[in-house]
């Protein structure tokens, strides 16, 4: 389908009243509101990273309300079994008095499904969502169910309580679209979250957008263009993140693996859906730039030298975006 610029700019306003929508509750965390939007836009799946009672839950719950869609939490704990996300078949009698398998459909079949503190889950009960992530689908007892659409995964886990956790495999790592690490508020933040927590005033939430208008902003995503010097761009981006092909020093000195195709598709992605939200159909460098450090940041392995030295993800994505770009128009 194609799209007039007369509706790329009435989606692009629509989305930012989705986004100032969601502000009226959620204090800050401006990056974090951002990343969501364009994760959901591009129809992938975030990560988010941060310490307890920062708002991750409330974030995307709030998301879930402006965007009027179905809502379910997943609490990740040692002891949850896959059929406790994907739900099970029971044996039931029908009217007539014989026995028949019913489904009971699990909380992985809602739009906007959280699945907070994932990383305390065994890895059995972990690969359990990677069918529903990957391919939009659950087999239960040979039966593949398809999952609602639109429908986003957004994973929580806390960076500083390791014990006892079991940290996610790169082949789902590498299955989120990009990892959205949410920041400690600042002194007026925090001083604006007691205010509108504590008081007796109640923020009541308007849905902005439905079912239909989200899934026409998604096949808008990939409408948006992106030229083929800006796609080359990309393609730099993602090759400098390997230290056998990155002119980068600290590349070769830091890295073991970089980021493999899935991060070159979800960079351009994120880029197009970043574009769409700013009211262009095309894709800048700027927007690669931008949305460069959450698409890779889970998707380098360094190596026992950068911890040593300690060096993060963020760094070293740096110094390859230091060079991205150059000889090309903006």
């Amino acid at each position: 389908m194609t799209y007039t610029t007369d509706q790329f700019t009435e989606m692009s306003q629509l989305l930012q009243q989705v986004k100032s929508e969601i502000g009226r509750f959620i204090v800050g965390q401006e990056s974090a509101v951002e990343f969501s939007l364009y994760a959901i836009l591009a129809d992938g799946h975030a990560l988010l990273e941060g310490l307890p009672g920062l708002g991750k839950t409330m974030l995307i719950r709030t998301i879930s309300d402006v965007l009027d869609l179905s809502f379910s939490r997943i609490q990740f704990t040692p002891d949850l079994m896959p059929s406790d996300i994907t739900g099970t078949s029971l044996i039931e009698r029908d009217a007539e008095g014989r026995q028949q398998f019913t489904f009971r459909e699990g909380p992985i079949f809602h739009q906007m499904v959280l699945a907070d503190e994932i990383n305390r889950a065994t890895p059995k009960t972990q690969s359990a969502l990677l069918e529903a992530m990957g391919e939009k689908t659950v087999t239960i007892l040979g039966d593949t169910k398809k999952m609602a659409r639109p429908f986003f995964v957004l994973a929580t886990q806390n960076p500083i309580e390791m014990e006892g956790t079991y940290p996610l495999p790169e082949a789902q790592m590498d299955r989120f679209l990009c990892k959205i690490l949410v920041a400690y508020p600042s002194r007026e933040e925090l001083a604006e979250i007691s205010r509108r927590t504590t008081g007796s005033q109640l923020i009541l939430l308007s849905k902005k957008m439905n079912t239909a208008s989200l899934i026409d902003a998604q096949d808008m995503v990939k409408e948006v263009l992106i030229a083929e010097d800006i796609l080359m761009v990309a393609v730099d981006i993602i090759q400098n993140t390997h230290p056998e092909h990155s002119e980068h020093q600290e590349i070769q000195q830091f890295v073991q693996y970089g980021s493999g195709p899935r991060g070159l598709q979800s960079l351009i992605r994120l880029a197009k859906a970043r574009a769409l939200m700013e009211g262009r159909y095309h894709v800048s460098i700027g927007d690669l730039k931008h949305v460069a450090k959450p698409v890779l940041r889970h998707r380098l392995l360094l190596n026992y030298e950068a911890e040593a030295m300690g060096k993060n993800a963020d760094e070293l994505i740096d110094s390859v975006l230091s060079t991205a770009g150059k000889g090309v128009l903006k």
